[in-house]
């Protein structure tokens, strides 16, 4: 079309109901599509209230960890009062962590009448007593290894492991000057220097247990110490400590039962 007087052409847009509708559902579509490329692919998406962000899902993980580490507590202490229980009713211990689940525990305080749970609880409160009275040796309660609960006694990584005829223990990584403590209960039996070992701590433990802690730049205790789990007990040297865990005269694996 052009125009009557400069001659010009002029150009006309005509628009209809349907081309109308077409370029608004267009748009609309190229609008959802560079909203959806801006939140999914660059960090605006972090800005969504409820978004798992980054530290979000650190935190995530390490209360997963927390909950692991707690639940395997559980478990252990729950094994040691289930072995507990048992002997104190006659029975024969558990000898494998596993057992527990079969075991069921709740039992007892189903079928166990109140007079009997009594006179369980005064047994329990004079043995007890007769240890505080007459020490470790007056009365000695066998429970397995896997129903007593070990203390970390230094964290790190083994860098060596347990092997029964060469090296009866295993050596953890660990920053040197780094406090050491005890895993169980139980009276230093030897603290001193030797050129093989360095500075080393010995103790004694219920159950027939000795625990040995070697590698040390300083001692912290000395011989006849009554020392409880978790309680400092030296201080490591150079870059590892060597912990030995012997059983009834017999070397075992200390990552079986401790978790470094």
């Amino acid at each position: 079309m052009s125009d009557d007087t400069s001659h010009k052409k002029i150009r006309l847009w005509r628009f209809s109901r349907v081309w109308g509708i077409a370029v608004i559902i267009t748009a609309l579509v190229v609008g959802f599509g560079v909203s959806y490329a801006l939140i999914a692919l660059t960090p605006l998406k972090n800005a969504i209230p409820g978004y798992p962000d980054a530290h979000f899902k650190k935190d995530a993980i390490a209360n997963a960890l927390k909950i692991d580490s707690l639940e395997n507590a559980m478990f252990r202490w729950t094994l040691y009062a289930e072995n507990l229980s048992r002997i104190l009713s006659g029975e024969e211990a558990l000898s494998e962590a596993d057992s527990i689940i079969a075991a069921n525990p709740s039992r007892y305080l189903e079928t166990v009448s109140r007079e009997e749970m009594t006179r369980r609880d005064s047994v329990l409160r004079a043995t007890v007593a007769a240890e505080d009275r007459f020490g470790v040796a007056g009365v000695k309660r066998q429970l397995p290894l896997e129903g007593l609960h070990f203390f970390t006694p230094i964290k790190g990584a083994v860098s060596r492991e347990f092997d029964g005829v060469l090296h009866p223990g295993v050596d953890i990584t660990a920053r040197e000057g780094s406090v050491v403590c005890a895993v169980l209960d139980g009276t230093v039996i030897n603290a001193g220097w030797t050129d093989e070992a360095g500075y080393s701590v010995i103790m004694q433990h219920q159950g027939n247990i000795i625990t040995c802690y070697k590698n040390n730049r300083h001692l912290l205790v000395k011989e006849g110490d009554k020392v409880a789990a978790g309680k400092p007990l030296a201080a490591s040297g150079g870059d590892y400590l060597h912990f030995e865990i012997w059983h009834d005269g017999q070397a075992v694996d200390p990552v079986q039962f401790v978790k470094f």
